[in-house]
């Protein structure tokens, strides 16, 4: 359980990068229910369950989700009012769980994957009968909600971004890769919708004085390469992310990219969009040493604890030994968090869980001697 009282300032001080911390934050994007639950002895079932997991298990923050993927990111939930009209224009789209705080509750979860052919939309005119939700109607109630359950020193860490991942989830990735040559104008209509929306919630959440930080979460890349081209990235995504790193800087919080993959080809991109870091650096994609080296100036890193091995079929001690690593060669100076190469999924085990957070308490303190 918790070892030391909450201190969001630590974490925001690490991710701008001003100087040796107190010591090396943990931060996770994402921890799967059932490890929570495990974690805690119980099942998570209302907003201050949710709250009592990232306070326990050390981290400065809660994350919560907003905008587009809440609504009607194809595999995982859309609002009552969405699903409905959806059936009434002839798309079959996931209701919204019962928490206003996560993806979903125990009993309301169901596992999907993205389309790779056919999406929802793949002509102009599925793009207008879409039930696009209007922005202003979104419920983020749990923004306010959170308050009273936030330990002293706890901040909420807002979910926005999916620019690119929404168009191609909506459309299919082989519609959507056909549809960048044949029907532009599409694409391009797509992106304006998504932006528009994106745009407003970013507004709304921006209000909320628990909010802390904002992470845009968009994978453009596999292990071995972007996705698309850096061209297409740059003319519809960057822009955008670019727009949102002004008003975020503006209001003085940190501003977190997440993307998995080979990122090479587009980190100057994501340093001219105003990211202050970067996560969660795969082990099998990016060297975190080099990029230190290279960018560490510019940029906060988070991850790069293994979950290909270490994290889910090591041991404990190998989890040690990693994250011991990882502080003494990425720690000095500041600018690092400990997290794992993706989310901690189903199937990391509670030890290595627990391995991952208890050796960053240990071997984390500033001046670090590890």
């Amino acid at each position: 359980m918790r070892k030391r009282a909450p201190n969001f300032e630590n974490l925001r001080r690490t991710l701008l990068r001003q100087g040796e911390p107190a010591y090396v934050p943990i931060m996770e994007v994402g921890v799967d229910y059932d490890v929570k639950c495990a974690f805690l002895g119980r099942p998570i079932k209302t907003l201050q369950d949710e709250v009592e997991f990232w306070f326990q298990a050390g981290y400065d923050y809660v994350p919560m989700q907003a905008g587009i993927r809440t609504l009607f990111w194809p595999g995982y939930t859309v609002s009552e009012k969405v699903a409905d009209r959806g059936l009434e224009t002839g798309y079959k789209l996931h209701r919204q769980a019962k928490t206003k705080y996560s993806l979903y509750q125990e009993e309301d979860r169901d596992m999907a994957w993205a389309e790779e052919g056919r999406g929802v939309i793949a002509s102009m005119e599925e793009f207008e009968r879409f039930p696009w939700p209007d922005p202003d109607q979104m419920d983020l109630s749990a923004f306010e909600e959170v308050k009273p359950y936030l330990r002293p020193g706890m901040k909420v860490i807002a979910y926005l971004g999916y620019i690119f991942t929404s168009a191609w989830w909506l459309m299919g990735m082989e519609t959507f890769c056909i549809a960048l040559s044949e029907q532009p104008e599409l694409i391009r209509r797509i992106y304006d919708r998504i932006w528009t929306i994106q745009s407003r919630m970013l507004f709304r959440i921006l209000k909320f004085d628990v909010v802390g930080a904002v992470i845009h979460a968009d994978d453009l890349a596999y292990s071995e390469a972007l996705i698309v081209s850096p061209k297409h990235f740059r003319e519809y995504v960057f822009p955008w992310y670019r727009w949102c790193g002004a008003i975020v800087r503006d209001k003085g919080l940190p501003y977190v990219y997440h993307s998995d993959g080979r990122l090479y080809e587009v980190l100057d991109d994501l340093v001219w969009c105003g990211f202050n870091a970067l996560h969660p650096i795969e082990p099998k994609a990016m060297d975190i040493v080099e990029l230190k080296k290279k960018y560490g100036n510019r940029l906060c890193f988070i991850g790069n604890i293994d979950l290909g091995y270490t994290l889910t079929r090591g041991t404990p001690q190998e989890v040690e030994e990693e994250v011991k690593e990882r502080i003494r060669t990425i720690g000095p100076g500041g600018g690092y968090c400990v997290a794992s190469s993706n989310s901690v999924t189903a199937y990391v085990p509670l030890e290595n869980f627990n391995a991952m957070r208890e050796a960053t308490f240990t071997y984390g303190t500033y001046p670090l001697a590890v």
